[in-house]
């Protein structure tokens, strides 16, 4: 892809491709730290969810301000598969909204950083999340009410692949693309892989993006493990006029790490101190390659 059609339509913050790999990297060691310490959530998702948040967050697509978490003309993201909480508390706490020295407080009592993102605790947060098929429905009342307001705010939502089998996602799926709403842009995290078993076994979503297609969206596929392709798609994603579009991101659940790889048994399960060593000295030998 030519670099000539690349740009920033907001002015966000920027980093260079090196040093969002290096965040990307950073990131994964929060995530499997900050897991081993609350003693439970959920790595894998989080893990193949890396990039996806670090090109969105630092990559000069997203229009915030930590300063101003509640800023009126801020862009917005919804955390759809709201279980990879803490890939996302590791890249707002790396964006300014809050201190990394909360990560130890996850999922405590009290904590601002509770099991599933809660609004009303977290700074930095658009919605809080729970149960699963609903976010993109709340992406799309955000953007239809931009749209109604002649606002030029984007909305992003982050869905898993396993919650493609809700219903609800659908439903929504349709609505968006009924009111033309190019203010929105999906993210399907595609690992394969969901609670217990991998999406083949449960319910097969084979030739996933035509169906996206058949529905009215715009489809970007891309390697959701190239942060700089990520980023290129997103902005892609930002020319589109007159339609919603899809970035269906091909990743491997537990990226980064050897054993959690591909693997459902980490899609809720928090490492040991034996598997945290080995996890960690996996990541961190990343940088030396």
């Amino acid at each position: 892809m030519d670099r000539a059609v690349i740009f920033h339509y907001n002015g966000g913050l920027r980093l260079e491709i090196k040093k969002l790999k290096e965040l990307c990297r950073l990131v994964r060691e929060d995530i499997v730290t900050m897991t081993h310490t609350a003693g439970s959530g959920h790595p894998g998702g989080s893990l193949s969810a890396t990039e996806i948040r670090v090109g969105l967050y630092f990559g000069g697509i997203l229009n915030i301000d930590p300063k101003q978490p509640e800023w009126e003309e801020r862009d917005r993201f919804i955390l759809s598969k709201g279980h990879v909480a803490p890939v996302l508390y590791s890249v707002l706490a790396r964006r300014g909204f809050f201190p990394v020295e909360e990560f130890a407080t996850l999922r405590k009592k009290g904590s601002i950083l509770q099991g599933h993102p809660h609004k009303g605790s977290t700074p930095g947060l658009d919605c809080s999340a729970g149960s699963l098929g609903q976010g993109l429905s709340i992406a799309n009342g955000l953007a239809l009410a931009f749209k109604k307001q002649n606002k030029a705010q984007r909305v992003y939502c982050l869905l898993g692949d396993g919650e493609l089998q809700e219903g609800q996602v659908w439903e929504a799926v349709m609505l968006a693309a009924q009111h033309k709403l190019d203010n929105v842009c999906a993210v399907v995290d595609f690992n394969h892989v969901q609670l217990d078993e991998t999406i083949e076994a449960i319910k097969n979503l084979d030739n996933l993006p035509a169906r996206w297609r058949d529905f009215g969206w715009n489809v970007i596929e891309v390697d959701g493990h190239d942060v700089e392709a990520v980023v290129r798609a997103y902005e892609l994603a930002a020319l589109t006029k007159g339609r919603p579009t899809v970035l269906i991101a091909h990743t491997v659940k537990g990226k980064g790490v050897s054993f959690m790889e591909g693997d459902c048994n980490w899609h809720g399960n928090a490492p040991n101190a034996e598997q945290l060593k080995k996890a960690l000295a996996e990541i961190r030998g990343e940088r030396n390659e």
